[in-house]
């Protein structure tokens, strides 16, 4: 049995004026409160067999009760995977396999509506016999986004979790004790996770909860606060909130990350708002590794303190000491001290500033002629008919696209046609109603669910 001290929760996370706001769901909650609410749910934890150095799945809502509960069993000291609220049974019962935890925490009730920010929730505790003590020195347990196939089991450390607060203390630009963050991102994965709940906890800065996830829905939470603040979420968020709206006295920026920023949309917010639209580029393995909170070096970030980047044949490698990985371990994913992204990338030399040039599987060959699908893809999403798009490589370039109203398909082929070599251009052009999207928000690359979202009755398209 590995130990797992749970100190760190109580020095870093809840240590602080028992007073101050920290959270704010559909009310004000104080850290003197929540610090209440984490020791009642130690309580149910440990009356299920939880102990230190044991292993449990959190699989919640977005909620006061999933903060209290993950809290909590960090601090009983077990390690702590988190399965999206979203997942259907059977990839639940996928999971449970792959992780084995001793103890499952599951909502007994669930009160909600939908597009809710967050939900009311009371946790149950299920012991599980047939779960395994950890054997790693990991306390957390993230399964990857899955948009571009099979999710990967990746682990984090609290001194790994730490140093990442640390790399955002050192942001000038991020939130700061008597700050605000408003949270779209989820908060079972690592963008909500680190840089909206832990910071918070960890930083003074109160996390609000909007009670929709609408664009008036998002607005009004900037809105019911004076003190400054940030909006966290992925690029799809900024979207929405560019379709109408005025200035707001609070808001001083918000920041996307998960995926390359569509060229117009910086421009577009700051037109809307008056204020910048940042950027982060991070990995489940790492958390945030290069940033552009300012707006100032779009579409490049700037590595953020202590990241060691290189790029060789064309891929973003980041120095990490050791493999992120549990189970089979990839070799080409991490080797020789260096995790190797994936994506591809440029860093200039003169400035040591990084641009994500998109996945690195997206170069590929046409007769002999290379293309860059990102190329491609940017190149659709900047036609005025389109509102977003995909594209993908199968023996032929497709595009799954989502028109905007009264856009036509011989409207945006005459115009790629203007844009890009005709080896450059899709071959199909196939529509749909929405873009499948992953539990992160994510627009999901996978060939096989894009292509079960256009044979599909049109009737059903819908996003998952």
């Amino acid at each position: 049995m590995t130990e797992y001290p749970g100190e760190w929760v109580s020095d870093a996370l809840l240590a602080g004026d028992p007073g101050d706001p920290c959270l704010w769901m559909g009310g004000p909650l104080t850290r003197g409160e929540l610090a209440s609410l984490v020791n009642a749910r130690q309580s149910l934890l440990e009356s299920a067999g939880l102990r230190p150095g044991g292993t449990a799945a959190i699989q919640l809502p977005p909620s006061l009760e999933f903060v209290a509960v993950l809290l909590a069993a960090w601090r009983i000291g077990a390690q702590v995977s988190l399965l999206d609220h979203r997942l259907v049974r059977r990839e639940v019962a996928g999971a449970l396999d792959r992780l084995a935890p001793q103890v499952l925490v599951t909502a007994e009730s669930v009160a909600t509506a939908a597009l809710a920010g967050y939900a009311k929730a009371v946790a149950r505790a299920e012991s599980r016999p047939d779960g395994r003590a950890a054997g790693t020195p990991h306390v957390l347990i993230q399964l990857s986004s899955g948009s571009t196939g099979p999710s990967k089991i990746i682990a984090r450390t609290a001194a790994d979790l730490l140093a990442e607060l640390g790399r955002y203390a050192q942001f000038e630009e991020y939130p700061r004790p008597g700050e605000r963050i408003v949270v779209l991102a989820s908060m079972v994965h690592v963008l909500g996770l680190v840089g909206g709940l832990l910071h918070g906890l960890h930083a003074g800065v109160e996390l609000v909860f909007p009670d929709r996830l609408t664009a008036d829905g998002i607005r009004g939470a900037v809105a019911a606060g004076r003190r400054p603040t940030m909006v966290l979420g992925v690029p799809f968020h900024a979207e929405l909130l560019t379709t109408g709206g005025a200035p707001l006295p609070s808001l001083r920026r918000m920041v996307v990350a998960g995926e390359l920023v569509r060229p117009w949309l910086p421009a577009r917010f700051t037109a809307a708002y008056g204020v910048p639209l940042g950027t982060m580029y991070g990995m489940t393995e790492l958390g945030v590794i290069a940033t552009d909170l300012s707006g100032r070096n779009a579409p490049a970030v700037a590595p953020a303190p202590g990241m060691s980047l290189r790029v060789a044949d064309g891929e973003l490698l980041v120095r990490m000491p050791a493999s992120p990985y549990i189970g089979l371990i990839d070799g080409t994913r991490w080797a020789d001290g260096w995790l190797h992204t994936r994506d591809a990338a440029s860093i200039d030399p003169a400035t040591g500033l990084v641009t994500i040039l998109g996945r690195l599987d997206s170069q590929i060959s046409v007769g002999g002629l290379k293309v860059d699908l990102t190329e491609v893809e940017q190149a659709l999403c900047a036609l005025p008919d389109v509102d977003s798009a995909v594209v993908t490589f199968d023996a032929a370039i497709e595009a799954y696209l989502v028109l905007r109203d009264g856009g036509q398909v011989s409207d945006v082929e005459s115009a790629l046609a203007e844009q890009l070599s005709a080896y450059k251009r899709p071959r199909r052009l196939l529509v749909l109603n929405a873009l499948p999207r992953t539990a992160t928000g994510k627009i999901s690359r996978d060939r096989a669910v894009l292509r079960a979202a256009f044979e599909a009755p049109r009737s059903e398209r819908r996003t998952p």
